[in-house]
């Protein structure tokens, strides 16, 4: 079994856990803001914004100065002291790092466009920066990429990371992923209707499309056992559509099944479901069938998105992060927000909850799925061998 040792991060929720917490009880989210100056077309937008100072890039490392590196290191600032305790355990070439993202330096690049940014240097807009960048900031040797399949990105690296410790690869992974704001991915998603102009409403009945958000998660995984646990993680592919899931979910019910398989659950052993939920037409739907048919209504569910906006490439990351958060700190699930937007009662029923309640069984199962026809399931709870 793979342990979950530390986690950090930062979302529109907060700058550190104890923040992250209050506000997910309180189910406000700071961060969470009608923003102007980022639509193309004028319009403003619901986004989700990192509050607050950022740490600064050190000089030597100035070729990786961006907001998504920085956003990395509020996150890693929250785990330090574990991950130096890793590497001096286990030596610098046997901890791995693997990141997703889907924006890397981009916002970066486009300012570099349009106002010649200085200090500016190509490789910070590329995808394997944010791994790169880490690895050089802690001096490490061992395996260090970046993985990019759009909003399964970090979910992906953490599975990668159970891997290369599976395989004796790595002693130790230090996974997760980040994505800043930047006007391509805001722009694009407006471009296929997909972009909200109000706040996101999961599974409500007038949703239109999501709140992009930016975030950074970091988690360092061991074989030494502690009381969190990756218990098991699924994923597959619908090579379905570019930009739409498969209609039928079975990609992602694929994805659910294999998590329960590695780890040796049944549906009803899972105490929270933290679904994908963009508020999206499509995906609501289909990933509300999916449920219905894998776990009915016995099992409580709801999409924390409305609280932190889609953040990408992190959010696999972010959403994993928050179940581990839950689950260290014995938080009430955080209910469906249907204050503003009814509820669409003509979704296949499933056990979205509109109150906060206590996790009954410390399991808890995170959907990411993403364009391409990428699934993915990642299970975390306290460990049962």
């Amino acid at each position: 079994m793979i342990y979950i040792s530390a986690f950090g991060m930062v979302n529109a929720l907060g700058n550190n856990l104890a923040h992250i917490a209050t506000q997910l009880q309180a189910g406000h989210a700071p961060g969470m803001q009608p923003r102007d100056g980022w639509l193309q077309d004028g319009k403003r937008c619901w986004l989700g914004e990192v509050q607050g100072a950022l740490p600064l890039i050190p000089a030597a490392l100035a070729a990786h100065n961006t907001r998504n590196n920085q956003l990395l290191l509020a996150a890693l600032a929250q785990i330090r002291p574990a991950v130096d305790a890793a590497i001096a355990q286990y030596g610098r070439d046997r901890v791995a790092i693997v990141l997703g993202t889907s924006t890397s330096g981009v916002d970066e690049g486009d300012r570099q466009v349009e106002d010649a940014l200085s200090g500016y240097d190509y490789r910070m807009q590329e995808l394997g920066d944010p791994s790169r960048f880490l690895a050089h900031f802690l001096a490490l040797d061992g395996p260090a990429y970046t993985i990019s399949t759009a909003c399964s990105s970090s979910a992906r690296a953490i599975i990668s990371g159970q891997r290369l410790i599976d395989a004796g690869l790595a002693d130790v992974a230090l996974v997760g992923g980040a994505d800043s704001l930047s006007r391509m991915p805001i722009n694009g998603f407006a471009s296929l209707d997909s972009l909200s102009e109000r706040h996101c409403a999961p599974f409500s009945a007038d949703r239109d499309g999501i709140s992009i958000g930016e975030a950074a998660a970091l988690l360092l995984l061991t074989r030494e056992k502690h009381p969190l646990a990756l218990l098991g993680c699924g994923e597959s592919s619908d090579a379905w559509h570019m930009s739409a899931p498969h209609p039928e979910g079975v990609g992602a019910e694929r994805a659910m099944l294999m998590a329960l398989q590695q780890a040796g659950l049944q549906p009803q052993d899972v105490g929270y479901i933290n679904l994908h939920g963009t508020a999206t037409p499509l995906n609501d739907q289909v990933e509300s069938a999916v449920i219905h048919r894998l776990f009915g209504k016995r099992v409580p569910c709801s999409s924390t998105k409305h609280l932190t906006g889609h953040t990408l490439g992190a959010a696999g990351a972010t959403e994993a992060a928050l179940a581990a958060l839950i689950l260290q700190q014995q938080l009430p699930l955080p209910p469906q927000d249907f204050s503003l937007a009814a509820h669409d009662t003509s979704l296949p029923a499933c056990g979205l909850i509109t109150t906060p309640q206590p996790l009954a069984r410390p399991v808890i199962a995170s959907n990411s799925f993403a364009f391409g026809g990428n699934n993915t399931c990642l299970i975390v709870g306290k460990p049962y061998e």
